[in-house]
């Protein structure tokens, strides 16, 4: 194992050495939440793939192909097709907008009366998903070198929070860009391969387990349409997910160079059904599902190989918790804090625009702080909790239930008011919450009927309140056609890939 420890004792140096590299190029607000705005398709669709491919896609992903074989795929698939239609659709927008956060968003659509209750909403959604993601380290550390539960959290949350305060996006772009490359020799290059081999090949595979196992659907169609609204529209809408299409260097950009990405979650999600189903041939009675991906890269793979792999699942959920950390931070900070700071001083905050050039050491020092801040509660509330699954469902209950419809309204209908946003937010967000205490966190209902009570009171009060101001409509449009800003952005030259 001396070896593998090496592996994966580098790997961790090389993250702390990025974020230094990072911090030299995070100079301003732009350039440490966005990364100037600049990224090229190589980097946007690897650091792309990296954060939407987190440890649940990973570990969670070869389980779920362990209990259920092929149709295991489908959780990861889902979040490749909300990529997709992401990419496709709507991303050329986002990025035309330049600004830092998704109520920057509605406040630009509503007229600047909707950001606040979204902000807290999607801030909730970030944290949760950076303590589930932070969580994970338990079970990596304790494979790798057997310590206690919280000394991994706060092992592998540190290293996260260090190199994310160093150098913002810069550094997380580089750290992801890493991790996609670890994660795609780790497991599509070498443990699929050699799984499928230890398990006997194909048909080997198909005489040993039950049909099943090989059928698309067998999951079921309710697990599958849950996983689609939940992830595949999730996708569409995270502040995670959008503060990456902000460091598109252009429209082009965001879409090739997400298509590429989603494309690649496809490919990603079939390699981890077929690895877990390979592991229930080689290990058939495993007491956890979650359990496989440890045990087949434990006793399977050769020394030096097995590092790289663990090194791989170790990528995988820093690049998750990394993502939706600076993501936390940005809300808390942008959408939150600087509107109760306005609201006393008289001063607007969360403008999207550029910080005048005196200010714009102060506002890099403002978000190094915030993630900082963030970083430590996100470890503290991690090591307090111990269901990652649970977390994980209430984190995108509340952003499917809350948020979706007032976000793909404003960018679909222009009927959409400030007021039916506002009840949307409201009425969904609540909806979720209090049919998650009568059916149970884990349950469906939840989220479908949440989500439709959501749809019917932004549609109902949007009709029945006078229609969005005329020049609130058409400064919109202009942002979206990328021919106006709320203040000068200057556009930096193309980076080096």
């Amino acid at each position: 194992m001396a070896v593998d420890y090496t592996v994966i004792v580098v790997y961790l140096a090389g993250m702390l050495a990025m974020g230094w590299w990072g911090m030299r190029r995070a100079k301003s607000k732009s350039e440490f939440l966005v990364a100037g705005r600049r990224l090229g398709p190589t980097l946007y669709s690897g650091t792309m793939a990296a954060i939407v491919l987190g440890g649940a896609s990973t570990i969670g992903g070869v389980g779920l192909g362990y209990q259920y074989g092929l149709s295991g795929a489908w959780m990861v698939f889902t979040i490749g097709l909300g990529l997709l239609a992401l990419s496709v659709f709507f991303s050329a927008r986002i990025a035309r907008l330049r600004v830092y956060t998704v109520s920057e968003m509605l406040d630009l659509r509503y007229g600047g009366r909707a950001g606040v209750v979204s902000g807290v909403v999607m801030w909730a959604y970030t944290l949760m998903l950076a303590v589930t993601s932070t969580i994970a380290y338990a079970t990596i550390f304790d494979v790798l070198f057997d310590v206690d539960r919280t000394l991994a959290i706060v092992i592998g949350g540190s290293i996260v929070v260090a190199y994310s305060t160093l150098g913002g996006m810069w550094s997380i772009t580089l750290t992801d860009m890493v991790q996609f490359v670890v994660k795609t020799i780790g497991v599509l290059l070498l443990l699929l391969p050699i799984a499928v081999v230890k398990a006997g090949g194909f048909g080997e595979m198909k005489a040993a387990l039950p049909t099943a196992y090989f059928d698309p659907l067998g999951i079921g169609g309710e697990t599958i349409f849950t996983y689609v609204l939940i992830y595949t529209f999730g996708m569409l809408i995270g502040q995670d997910i959008w503060q990456r299409v902000f460091t598109a260097r252009s429209d082009r950009t965001a879409r090739y160079g997400g298509t590429v990405a989603g494309t690649y979650c496809l490919v990603y999600a079939l390699a981890g059904a077929v690895i877990g189903t390979a592991a229930k041939v080689l290990y058939p009675t495993l007491g956890s599902a979650d359990d496989a991906f440890a045990t087949i890269v434990k006793d399977e793979l050769p020394v030096g190989v097995r590092g790289l792999v663990l090194a791989a699942a170790l990528a995988a959920v820093m690049s998750t918790s990394s993502g939706a950390l600076i993501a936390c931070a940005t809300v808390a900070n942008n959408d939150i804090w600087a509107r109760l700071r306005g609201a006393v001083t008289g001063r607007a905050g969360g403008t999207g625009g550029a910080a005048p050039a005196g200010e714009a050491h102060d506002e890099v020092k403002g978000n190094r702080a915030f993630i900082l801040v963030m970083g430590v509660a996100v470890i503290v509330t991690a090591i307090a909790l111990n269901d990652v699954v649970e977390a994980l469902t209430v984190a995108y209950n509340l952003l499917v239930g809350g948020l979706l419809v007032p976000i793909l309204g404003g960018l679909l209908w222009r009927r959409g008011t400030a007021a039916g946003a506002l009840a949307s937010v409201a009425v969904g967000g609540l909806a979720v919450v209090g049919l998650m205490a009568a059916y149970g966190i884990l349950a469906n209902e939840p989220v479908y009927y949440g989500l439709l009570a959501s749809l019917a009171a932004y549609a109902v009060v949007s009709l029945a309140t006078p229609p969005t101001d005329p020049a609130v409509l058409a400064a919109w449009r202009e942002r979206l056609a990328g021919r106006a800003a709320a203040a000068p952005v200057p556009e930096p030259a193309p980076a080096r890939q």
